[in-house]
């Protein structure tokens, strides 16, 4: 804060302004609903501050551009869609309006049959959408090294998915990062802050989108009557 000092003139009847109240700020806006990310360490955020994780930088990115959201990291390392599934209920009691869904990397790394990360992908939307929450699916792929039968099998999962319940699917959840060593940790795998500035700018217009198909739902969006009951 910038003090001003005023200097009072011998004889001088001068009003110090020094002790006129400050400007009030402008109030916050309020929020207007609740995201969260629901993911495997790809979404916590794996050897960074968690301010650096996406949905931290997602939740600023979109109040910078107009939108009070709220986003909630509930992305939990090492997690494969299996669990993903068996924490829902609990996700629900987080109110959310928006449910942003990444998981299956780790389903990938073990060899699991891309059949079962579809039918835990398709119970866990179920589940949100009869809470009327929105789901905005990330796309996975998964490392050439698994064949190309199991590749090509596992990346038609999350669009299978996506045109069955008429999910907003942003088509690979790490475009422009994936294979990119500037901009993963030492691993190979995790994003850096940088790394994970680039997947807001990926993730960011579908969060958009998502957030107008809310508002269009109910122009008095309040997300505590819309999510989770």
């Amino acid at each position: 804060m910038v003090v001003f000092t005023v200097v009072a003139l011998a004889g001088c009847d001068r009003q110090d302004t020094s002790r006129q109240p400050a400007t009030k700020q402008q109030a916050a806006p309020a929020e207007e609903g609740i995201i969260v990310a629901v993911g495997d360490s790809l979404t916590a955020g794996y050897g960074l501050d968690e301010a650096d994780a996406y949905p931290a930088q997602l939740e600023r990115r979109l109040r910078e551009a107009g939108h009070p959201w709220r986003v909630v990291n509930a992305g939990i390392s090492g997690e494969t869609s299996s669990g993903a599934l068996s924490r829902m209920n609990w996700v629900l009691t987080l109110k959310p309006d928006i449910v942003i869904l990444v998981t299956g990397a780790n389903d990938g790394l073990r060899g699991i049959d891309p059949k079962v990360t579809e039918k835990n992908l398709d119970e866990m939307v179920r589940i949100l959408k009869e809470r009327n929450v929105t789901v905005v699916l990330g796309g996975m792929k998964m490392v050439t090294n698994l064949g190309r039968d199991y590749t090509g099998a596992f990346s038609a999962v999350y669009p299978a998915v996506a045109r069955r319940h008429d999910l907003i699917l942003v088509p690979f959840f790490l475009e422009g990062v994936a294979g990119r060593a500037n901009l993963n940790q030492d691993d190979g795998i995790h994003p850096t802050a940088e790394g994970y500035r680039i997947v807001v700018n990926t993730v960011f217009p579908f969060v958009v989108k998502a957030i107008g198909k809310r508002r269009k739902f109910s122009p008095s969006l309040d997300g505590r009557g819309l999510g989770g009951g």
